[in-house]
């Protein structure tokens, strides 16, 4: 109620358009080609992301706009290089992570709101890109992450020597291709929740990512929570909301 009547208030005064007042009471924004959840981080606790891929680098500058105008943190997942130079044109003080494809606009400096971290597993380095999105977002989200990288199955010892670490966070992102066996070896091992995002890397009949799918959503071992073909994102943004949680503030 203070909300509104402060909103009023300004319109009365003419410090605010009537537009701008409906936008900010209802929690949309629309434009000719978007239309823009402002109110989304009040009601799950983290702003509208981004999808960057299909989208113009014009269509992308504009959406960044209006909800920088609106939202401490800005992210867009999958965003080209050439998306990225058009943005940091605009805005020098954007980042872009190549390696995980992001664009990222903060007015505060990511900092681990919360106790303990993610530990992103990753089989391969090739495995590298997906498992940077999942980590970036999860940063996003307030976690602190800590990469592991190539301990897949074909070199099983590599993981032993890497599994106090893996123990020790509190959730589990594990990325993996080929067969995709690295979350279900994972998961018995350890007595935190795993995240595994299967991931298109493979030969053949790895069917872009489908055999480690399946054989992700077939594990054996319990406790396996399975994300879509190269969902980096989702599964830090699972990943957050588990840590987020279960872990103390700081």
């Amino acid at each position: 109620m203070d909300d509104v009547k402060r909103i009023l208030q300004q319109v009365a005064s003419g410090r605010l358009s009537v537009e701008q007042a409906e936008e900010q009471l209802s929690g949309i924004s629309r434009l000719d080609y978007a239309t823009l959840d402002l109110a989304r981080s009040a009601r799950t606790g983290f702003p509208e992301v981004v999808y960057g891929e299909g989208k113009s680098a014009s269509q992308l500058v504009g959406i960044m706009e209006r909800l920088r105008e609106h939202q401490k943190l800005v992210l867009v997942t999958r965003a080209s290089e050439q998306q990225a130079d058009k943005v940091r044109k605009r805005w020098p003080d954007v980042q872009y992570i190549a390696e995980a494809r992001l664009l990222l606009s903060t007015k505060e400096p990511l900092v681990p709101e919360r106790d303990g971290y993610v530990a992103v597993v990753a089989a391969g380095t090739s495995d590298w890109q997906v498992a940077q999105e999942a980590a970036w977002t999860a940063r996003c989200f307030g976690s602190e992450v800590k990469v592991i990288v190539d301990v897949g199955v074909a070199g099983i010892h590599r993981l032993f020597q890497r599994l106090e670490e893996i123990r020790g966070a509190s959730v589990i992102v594990c990325v993996a291709g080929m067969e995709g066996a690295l979350a279900s070896v994972l998961a018995g091992l350890v007595d935190k929740p795993v995240i595994a995002v299967p991931t298109s890397v493979g030969y053949g009949a790895s069917f872009g990512g489908v055999s480690a799918l399946l054989t992700m959503l077939n594990s054996c071992a319990n406790g396996v929570a399975v994300v879509n073909i190269d969902n980096g994102f989702g599964a830090g943004y699972l990943a957050g909301m588990i840590h987020r949680q279960s872990a103390q503030p700081q």
